[in-house]
């Protein structure tokens, strides 16, 4: 069996510094973007409502095709703030939280958008805390991003569970829907920048999610049946426990 190529160390920084340095152009270059991107939105604005002044059916018109516009401009905008939280330096504040309040938390606040597309949310948690040093914000985004994952997947309504439970060292956090399912051959894809099976998905829900626990110590991983639904399970060091 042939060995792996061991690569010099000074050929392993420069490669590394290369690397940091093309995610500082690329990071830069989105944030140029961003800034006439939001000059444009504004002047956008006030065209349709100095075009809204006029009531006749070729104002009418010019202000439908500003919507659309501006719709565009805006998914545009949205892209690069998503790549920007993606690609940007994640620096943790951490502290010590019990992760079933964070879960209750994020319960009341996904509630309305589960009602209104018929979906059935639960909580299923242990009677004893589970302690975990966390970013607390960037924690709920990574679990927004799955909540929002699943309901995306149950078109017709459903059900959406969320179950906290402690494993030796570990809290483990699963979100299980009973949407559509992954195929066997896309699970790790949807892990990779930019793939995405929703139309006018940014592919960068998942991808942020899995970096977020990565950088907790943890890990996010996924299992999933065609037509039956998909399970997110996510690890997290318990407070005062050895990282993985």
């Amino acid at each position: 069996m042939e060995k792996d190529p061991v690569i010099p160390k000074d050929q392993a920084a420069s490669a590394h510094e290369n690397l940091a340095e093309l995610s500082r152009i690329v990071g830069g270059l989105a944030h140029e973007i961003k800034n006439p991107l939001s000059t444009i939105n504004l002047n956008l604005n006030l065209l349709s409502e100095d075009l809204c002044r006029y009531d006749d059916e070729e104002h009418r018109r010019l202000v439908r095709r500003l919507e659309r516009v501006k719709d565009e401009a805006t998914r545009l905008k949205q892209t690069l703030n998503d790549f920007l939280r993606y690609a940007g330096k994640v620096e943790l504040s951490l502290r010590q939280v019990d992760l079933r309040d964070i879960v209750g938390q994020l319960h009341d606040f996904f509630a309305p958008q589960a009602d209104a597309a018929r979906i059935v949310l639960r909580i299923s948690a242990p009677a004893e805390a589970v302690l975990c040093n966390i970013d607390e914000n960037l924690f709920k985004q990574a679990m927004l991003n799955l909540l929002i994952n699943s309901a995306d997947a149950m078109d017709s309504g459903g059900e959406l569970l969320v179950k906290i439970a402690r494993e030796s060292s570990h809290a483990v956090v699963e979100v299980i829907d009973t949407g559509s399912g992954i195929a066997e051959d896309k699970l790790e894809s949807i892990f990779q920048p930019y793939f995405s099976t929703k139309s006018g998905g940014s592919g960068l829900g998942l991808p942020t999610a899995r970096r977020i626990l990565r950088e907790h110590g943890g890990s996010l991983r996924v299992e999933s049946e065609v037509g039956k639904g998909t399970r997110f399970i996510l690890t997290l060091p318990l407070a005062g426990g050895a990282r993985s």
